[in-house]
């Protein structure tokens, strides 16, 4: 199985390595994605990742197939839960996997960037954006810059990032069509693969009003909504107060109802 990080995640976040571990204890083998640029060095084109390029994914899915002769499951967390269900939406019925899994997904990429810019949410925006712009920084320290530093230094807030940078790397006629065009909420409806989309009422990330309504979901999609969990957070007490994931293992119970339950595990 295949699992998607977060805007600025890579296959050592946190929750990614939760759920590997998680998984490989029961028997299950998981790959996790770096998307461009997210592997501890810059990718060598000047184009970069965003929430709406499902053609990694495919190509990645494809591999992972042609490779290991079959494809279980994908989870997608955030960013990746956005490019995941856009990817099923397009993919509809010939979608190659058994199920999928989404976690905290941005489903209106517009209402998102303007819920991030608003009070504590704040907080979120301006490490990810200052990450971005770092990381743009150091990709093009050596190379002619798409986009002159200078802006990029002075850039604050997503909607800013993605007008001046992610838009015109990505073909995109600014920041509102990048969001219009990328966002997964509008197209749920089309997928045909069974998913579970894992959502948190008090997710900073993302108003109440974006999470969608049942009738905006396909048969084959459910979305559970928890009071509380913020983003990716899905904390519980365990033994003597200690926290661990429940996500993750709410993700292991979804699996295992979807196939035969494996029976060692796999390094």
């Amino acid at each position: 199985m295949l699992i998607l990080h977060g805007l600025e995640g890579n296959h050592d976040s946190h929750y990614v390595r939760e759920l590997t571990s998680l998984l490989e204890s029961h028997g299950f083998q998981a790959t996790a994605m770096d998307f461009r640029g997210c592997s501890g060095e810059p990718n060598r084109l000047a184009r970069s990742y965003h929430s709406g390029d499902t053609a990694d994914l495919d190509f990645i899915v494809s591999h992972l197939i042609k490779t290991k002769g079959k494809l279980f499951a994908v989870v997608g967390y955030s960013l990746g839960g956005n490019v995941l269900l856009k990817w099923l939406s397009e993919k509809g019925s010939s979608a190659p996997i058994k199920t999928a899994v989404a976690v905290s997904v941005p489903f209106d990429l517009a209402a998102c960037a303007t819920q991030l810019n608003k009070g504590f949410s704040r907080l979120y925006q301006w490490h990810l954006v200052r990450s971005m712009r770092s990381k743009y920084q150091q990709k093009f320290r050596t190379r002619p810059a798409a986009i002159p530093q200078d802006t990029v230094r002075t850039l604050k807030t997503f909607w800013d990032f993605d007008e001046n940078v992610v838009a015109p790397l990505h073909g995109f006629n600014g920041a509102d069509d990048y969001y219009q065009r990328s966002s997964c909420g509008p197209r749920l409806k089309n997928i045909h693969t069974s998913t579970l989309i894992l959502h948190a009422v008090d997710d900073p990330f993302v108003p109440r009003h974006a999470i969608p309504a049942a009738s905006a979901l396909s048969a084959s999609t459910d979305l559970e909504l928890t009071p509380a969990g913020g983003h990716v957070g899905f904390m519980e007490r365990h033994r003597f107060m200690r926290p661990r994931d429940w996500s993750a293992r709410r993700i292991l119970t979804h699996l295992r109802s979807h196939g035969p339950t494996p029976v060692s595990s796999v390094q």
